[in-house]
């Protein structure tokens, strides 16, 4: 009996030690699907993936609204400007196709308000052919409509709402890159300039905090020339100030704010696209390496939704590439 008593106690032990190892390397204890996010109790960040998105694309813009995450444009497999607009329901975790844009459009920037989206913009390589359409989008008619012109046609911009004015900020144009900040009040449906930015850049990214337009990263022209400025305009008093830079310099890349903090997801070089997940906190005007994308990429967005962040599309390679990545950023 106790040679037996022995036996089963080892196997016990084994058996034991088989689940533990199990656990421990189980590829979904590393990045879960959606599916399994109701059950994690990691207070942690970390990352998990959602659908694909049904048509690969970078160099595209993407916006929140009414619970649904809308990604608009870009450059397709082919390397084509593409007119689709693809909606993800981030309750569902599925996607619908939405109302095609009045026109192909890449390197443009979106923006959502009162229950509309407002698309501006558009283009980068070929300046002759930039846009300066503002195309509106309704979901109760589902139909677009086109808002005032720009003051003149620009690409690689960045767009955002701040107590119900729209600021396009940056970008290019046939002359070259801006450092232009212009204003759109639905309202009127009028445009008025601003003032200018500190540094002239594209392909850069920004985000809403607390009532004022934090602009990070771009470049001067060329993915050779990518920055890390980060400056804050604070429409109150029509003015910028000057904040730490962000610790890399990245072109290409997106942000997204959750409270107090912004979150600035990838870009490219030259050589390579970037998988940075670098955090800036406005209260401390100081920045935190974050836990790293699973997947680099540039010309992607970044939405955010209920503490989560969909880092979404974008170009795996530098230059012409586009990826159908949904990978999701759970902060807390």
């Amino acid at each position: 009996m106790p040679r037996c008593s022995s036996i089963f106690a080892s196997l016990i032990i084994l058996i034991l030690s088989i689940i533990i190892v199990f656990l421990a390397v189980s590829p979904n204890s590393l990045h879960p699907s959606l599916s399994q996010q109701a059950t994690s109790t990691n207070s942690n960040p970390s990352w998990m993936t959602g659908a694909s998105l049904p048509t690969a694309r970078s160099e595209i813009a993407g916006a929140a609204l009414d619970g649904k995450i809308y990604v608009i444009g870009g450059f397709d497999n082919s390397g084509s400007s593409s007119d689709s607009v693809e909606v993800y329901d981030v309750i569902s975790d599925k996607w619908t196709t939405g109302e095609p844009l009045p026109q192909p459009l890449d390197h443009t920037a979106v923006a959502s308000f009162d229950g509309r989206l407002y698309v501006v913009g558009g283009g980068y390589l070929d300046r002759a052919g930039l846009s300066d359409k503002l195309f509106i989008y309704d979901p109760s008619t589902k139909g677009w409509i086109e808002g005032a012109n720009l003051p003149s046609p620009r690409g690689a911009l960045t767009a955002n709402f701040v107590n119900g004015i729209l600021y396009v900020v940056g970008g290019v144009d046939s002359t070259g890159t801006l450092t232009s900040n212009i204003g759109y009040d639905p309202s009127t449906n009028m445009w008025t300039e601003k003032a200018p930015m500190p540094t002239a850049r594209e392909h850069l990214s920004s985000a809403v905090v607390d009532d004022k337009l934090y602009v990070i990263g771009g470049r001067s022209e060329g993915m050779s020339a990518n920055v890390n400025s980060n400056e804050v305009y604070d429409p109150n008093t029509d003015s910028w100030m000057l904040l730490e830079p962000m610790p890399s310099k990245r072109g290409g890349l997106a942000s997204s704010a959750i409270n107090e903090t912004i979150y600035t997801f990838g870009g490219e070089e030259p050589f390579g696209t970037f998988d940075n997940n670098e955090s800036y906190d406005v209260t401390t005007n100081k920045w935190d390496q974050g836990l790293v994308m699973p997947t680099a990429r540039h010309g992607l967005v970044a939405v955010d939704n209920d503490n989560k962040i969909y880092v979404i599309g974008g170009g795996p390679n530098p230059g012409g590439s586009s990826s159908s990545a949904n990978e999701i950023f759970l902060v807390h």
